[in-house]
């Protein structure tokens, strides 16, 4: 239990480096939480700073996810009495928990799309793959990042039924539970957005800027 606990909490640290505010505040010199839409993630970053940071900001954001995966993994590869999948699955949520409560920016952090895009790329390419491609096209048609980020959290763990095998790590733990966890927290973030969606109020990017 200690070492699922330990893989958690460092997981967590490593979700609360919160990049958006940091490069904000480097190549624009204000908090990107005090622009636009008051959210520390990719999309107020292009509309409050620009395409480079915010590109940089999506970058980094991933890799927090696969950086917490990769420890995961190498931790259960140190103690062999722990449940690998278990352990990449605690992982996933606390990173993920962290971008959205960062202890280090008076937990207010982003959304949590682009850190579970890394994690869903690592732990199984072939979902994460389907995923991203079904966030992507929505997101074109659409012109609406949140609903794309939505609809491809919904479908993540509809997938996880249906396909068994790319795992980067099989263990006794069922990876439905977790992706259920995981669809929520991200829901929950864009609860605000539900709401504008539903009144037809959402912000839609230009592909023209």
């Amino acid at each position: 239990m200690v070492i699922y606990v330990v893989m958690a909490i460092i997981a967590y640290l490593i979700g609360s480096v919160n990049f958006s505010v940091i490069f904000s505040k480097k190549f624009a010199g204000f908090d990107v939480r005090e622009k636009g839409s008051g959210n520390a993630g990719t999309t107020n970053m292009l509309r409050s700073v620009g395409k480079g940071p915010a590109a940089l900001t999506l970058i980094c954001d991933i890799l927090k996810g696969v950086v917490s995966i990769l420890l995961a993994i190498a931790i259960g590869s140190i103690f062999k009495n722990t449940d690998r999948a278990l352990l990449v699955q605690v992982a996933a949520i606390a990173v993920v928990i962290g971008h959205t409560f960062p202890i280090f920016f008076k937990f207010k952090g982003g959304k949590g799309v682009a850190t579970s895009l890394g994690v869903l790329l690592l732990t199984n390419w072939q979902i994460g793959l389907i995923c991203l491609v079904f966030g992507l096209l929505l997101i074109i048609l659409t012109r609406m990042v949140s609903l794309g980020s939505c609809a491809a959290a919904v479908l993540y763990p509809v997938l996880t039924l249906f396909i068994n095998q790319h795992y980067i790590v099989t263990g006794n733990s069922s990876y439905f539970i977790y992706s259920i966890i995981l669809a929520v927290i991200v829901l929950f973030n864009h609860r605000e957005n539900i709401k504008r969606i539903m009144q037809g109020k959402e912000n839609r990017i230009s592909f023209n800027k």
